[in-house]
């Protein structure tokens, strides 16, 4: 498993999402590490780290949780604040419910606590069989330009079109292990309903991956949190809007802080 570390002060553990790898952070983390330690991870299948292998059952998004613990145990790190982008974000509720006392703050980024429903599962059944017929590159092409805002895709293709060139990288069997861990996953409302760290939301008003009346139903369940809703961006804020994405994770990290000091 590849990752990187930069920076000095508390630990920031920052996971990616489904199509990506830890580049998909690198706006954000150079103005993070200068209070904080960043930590960077590619998860297993992506960019250089090794898909992980079962032969006993199907690896789910606990298992992802675990490489993350393993991590943190690698690098002598006991607690530390957790923030996943979509499917990064199904991965740190798995770690926070595993490993509650590891965590000083979680951070949702355009990410749900709630299972698939019927319909997703179906429409990820789809892409799982469009993956086998066409390859996982063919897939991409198809699914990262939803991810993005219709003006952001016209003002800025080059962005879109790096991304989905990123998805050389990827096997069609990591593709699929990705889409049958997200839609196996379990619902983990109750992990935020009984949360005692703070929790950041970072919503886009125009996402179709994680609507916008889908995350309004999850914002109250924790006790303490700070929302941020882009109202111009999709699911990809921390390239749609970089500086408001960044200006929301100080604040967040600020507020984490002035709770450990309290506890």
């Amino acid at each position: 498993i590849t990752y990187t570390i930069s920076g000095e002060g508390h630990p920031v553990l920052l996971i990616h999402g489904f199509g990506e790898d830890g580049r998909i952070w690198e706006k954000i983390i150079n103005t993070l590490n200068s209070d904080n330690k960043i930590i960077v991870v590619d998860l297993p299948g992506s960019s250089k780290s090794t898909l992980l292998h079962s032969d006993n059952k199907t690896i789910g998004i606990e298992d992802y949780a675990e490489v993350i613990r393993a991590i943190l145990e690698q690098e002598n790190i006991e607690k530390i604040t957790v923030i996943g982008h979509s499917m990064g974000g199904y991965i740190a509720l798995a770690f926070a419910e595993l490993y509650p006392a590891m965590l000083s703050g979680l951070g949702l980024f355009h990410s749900t606590c709630f299972a698939d429903d019927d319909k997703k599962k179906e429409t990820r059944l789809k892409g799982i069989n469009f993956v086998k017929d066409n390859g996982a590159l063919a897939f991409l092409k198809t699914s990262v330009p939803p991810m993005f805002a219709e003006d952001f895709q016209k003002e800025s293709s080059t962005v879109v079109e790096d991304l989905v060139d990123n998805g050389r990288d990827f096997t069609d069997d990591a593709v699929i292990q990705y889409y049958t861990a997200m839609m196996n996953r379990k619902d983990r409302s109750d992990v935020l309903l009984n949360i005692t760290v703070p929790v950041l939301f970072i919503v886009g008003e125009k996402d179709q991956a994680v609507p916008l009346e889908q995350s309004l139903k999850q914002l109250h369940l924790p006790a303490r949190s700070l929302i941020k809703i882009l109202p111009d961006a999709a699911h990809m804020g921390m390239l749609e809007e970089p500086g408001v994405c960044i200006g929301a994770i100080q604040q967040f990290l600020n507020i984490r802080t002035e709770t450990m000091k309290v506890n």
